[in-house]
């Protein structure tokens, strides 16, 4: 019968010893055998009259040291679910002698294993959490810079001949250069179309008179208003906040001139926008810009302090962890990670464990929220997950009928996809997590303009990357 004994080597970090005997493997060894010669087929022998002697002999010491190891995983497996211990990833063999496993001599084998145990721990209280609210302020130019947005969108184009105003539109595209005006290899090459009015007053004049064909080098920082390079360096895949980006200087090929004929404030434009027919003024079309701009802010407010519930919970809940094991773990994985690719050095390593662990310690916040609150995600919430993600590829617009059998197949098919259902769990989860820690908090209002705002949620994401 197997023993098994355990002891502690380290924080939250335990050896455990399995020793078995011959009656825990060897009725198995020889039912595997019986089995194997009954279907093994070996030239000059019919199926199944191979002789036992030769089977054993050919076959046996494989066969044998399967059974062992199952043996053995067997009880550790039996013994941790017993123990009902809660312990990060699998155990790991310790090394040790491999021991010499004789068929013929079947007799006692031992193999140790070392686990790590998760910790036990008390959430941080965040009743008691500095967490501020921020409301941000919607102004008046909000608005009519989105309704100038939304006409611009939605508006007709016509052909020109040349550049001649400020709502022309130019298709152009961005080549990096180097100062002698040669491309630079490997530097960034984009396709763009660009109202005139985005680009600097000093550039807009280079480009009046221009046609399809001509082209002006500029330098990235200084041919934008700062609004428009944010996300124009953005689309090249570049920061205007990076000195060396604002710095590159491209040649602007200018492919087609057209004119933008903005969008008149109609009841037909509200109903394309809004087809729900709740919007025939023009009054009523800037209450609801209003509403989704209320809307978009309030989004970013709320994931602003949901950040702020992660640092807090994270920054001020005590955790121990078992961090001889977990590095252990970790060398192991990169082990089996790198194939055909050079393992990572000890150093890498060491750089990686507080990431690793900061993650890790959000890991186990989130599960002890779960459980202790008693959180868990049903399956028609997967499904309904499913079919949201659906019509937002679709513009966001539900059909009428969600009941339609191509909605329901798709949902279907992803519901048999692991990795997505894996994906979709996490994120419904998550959600669920930070709504309960929202109930705990008692955030301080404040307002904010939407460009300080955004101005502090940019510096935050830099400080912590």
């Amino acid at each position: 019968m197997a023993t098994i004994t355990k002891e502690p080597i380290g924080q939250l970090h335990e050896k455990i010893s399995v020793k078995i005997d011959k009656a825990d493997y060897f009725p198995s060894f020889e039912k595997s055998l019986k089995e194997y010669s009954k279907k093994a087929s070996i030239q000059g022998f019919r199926p199944g009259k191979v002789p036992a002697g030769l089977i054993k002999k050919m076959y046996g010491p494989s066969l044998f040291t399967d059974e062992v190891l199952k043996s053995v995983d067997k009880e550790l497996i039996n013994h941790l679910q017993a123990e009902k211990a809660e312990i990060f990833a699998q155990p790991l063999p310790m090394e040790m002698d491999v021991p010499a496993f004789d068929l013929n001599n079947p007799g006692e084998y031992t193999f140790n294993f070392e686990i790590g145990l998760k910790p036990e721990f008390e959430l941080a209280d965040l009743a008691k959490a500095d967490i501020t609210g921020y409301n941000i302020d919607i102004t008046d130019e909000m608005i009519n810079e989105e309704v100038e947005r939304l006409q611009n969108r939605y508006g007709n184009m016509t052909d020109k001949e040349a550049v001649d105003g400020a709502n022309n539109v130019l298709n152009v595209t961005f080549e990096e250069v180097d100062a002698s005006g040669n491309p630079v290899e490997g530097g960034v090459k984009k396709d763009n179309s660009l109202l005139l009015s985005y680009f600097a007053e000093s550039i807009q004049k280079e480009l009046n008179g221009k046609k399809a064909g001509d082209s002006i080098t500029v330098v990235l920082g200084s041919a934008f208003e700062d609004k428009e390079l944010e996300f124009i360096a953005s689309d090249l895949g570049l920061s205007k906040d990076n000195e060396a980006d604002r710095n590159k200087t491209f040649k602007l090929d200018i492919t087609k001139v057209s004119e933008l004929e903005k969008r008149a404030l109609d009841e037909e434009f509200f109903n394309q926008l809004f087809p729900e027919g709740d919007v025939k003024t023009e009054e009523e079309f800037l209450a609801k810009v209003k509403d989704q701009i209320y809307a978009y802010w309030a989004s970013q407010s709320r994931n602003q302090v949901q950040d702020q519930i992660f640092h807090k919970l994270v920054e001020n809940t005590t955790i121990e962890f078992p961090e001889a094991f977990l590095r252990k773990w970790l060398v192991t994985q990169n082990a089996q990670e790198q194939e055909g690719q050079p393992a990572k050095t000890e150093e890498q390593i060491d750089q990686e464990m507080p990431g690793f662990l900061s993650q890790l310690k959000w890991t186990l916040i989130s599960e002890k929220i779960m459980k202790d609150q008693k959180i868990d995600v049903k399956q028609d919430e997967l499904r309904a997950f499913a079919q949201a993600q659906l019509f937002s590829y679709m513009g966001g617009m539900m059909p009428n009928d969600t009941e339609q059998p191509w909605v329901n197949d798709y949902i279907d098919r992803m519901m048999k996809d692991r990795k997505y259902v894996e994906d979709a769990y996490n994120r419904i989860q998550s959600q669920k997590v930070f709504e309960w820690a929202e109930t705990q908090i008692k955030p301080a209002a404040k307002q904010i303009s939407a460009e300080d705002f955004s101005k502090m949620v940019n510096e935050h994401q830099h400080a912590h990357h």
